[in-house]
């Protein structure tokens, strides 16, 4: 008897990931050029990964537990679960980004900027960080 846990696996990875961008966390990077060129940046190199891993013998995977088709030496499900673990860090970090308002990251750990724009009557004077002491 054949069992499809490997494969059934890698499909809910997809179904959670699309389900969370476009429904729970309604970030809608899946609708976005930038996302599916990072995609493919991503899954090139998921494929020189895999193939070699799976194409050298390291990783060896049971042949009872998925559909069998292979890209690059690697089960196809692999796709599917490297396309939640990215899809799923990129809409987190999305979401994370607009919760924390203008500023972005800057504004929530309360960092601020190093460099000042220079004055223009005099731009010989060195610049200084916030709060620190201008006499030498």
């Amino acid at each position: 008897m054949i069992d499809y846990g490997y494969t059934g696996g890698s499909l809910l990875a997809i179904l959670v990931a699309v389900a969370v961008d476009l429904w729970v966390l309604r970030t809608r990077l899946l609708r976005t050029r930038l996302f599916w060129a990072t995609y493919a940046i991503v899954v090139f190199f998921q494929l020189i990964v895999n193939g070699v891993l799976t194409g050298l013998g390291i990783v060896q995977y049971d042949p009872r537990v998925m559909l069998g088709i292979r890209l690059a030496y690697a089960p196809i499900e692999d796709l599917g679960f490297g396309f939640g673990l990215v899809t799923l860090t990129l809409v987190l970090w999305a979401w994370l980004e607009t919760r924390r308002g203008p500023g972005g990251a800057a504004a929530a750990t309360g960092a601020t900027t190093t460099e000042a724009a220079p004055s223009k009557g005099n731009t010989t004077e060195p610049m200084t960080h916030q709060g620190q002491d201008r006499r030498t």
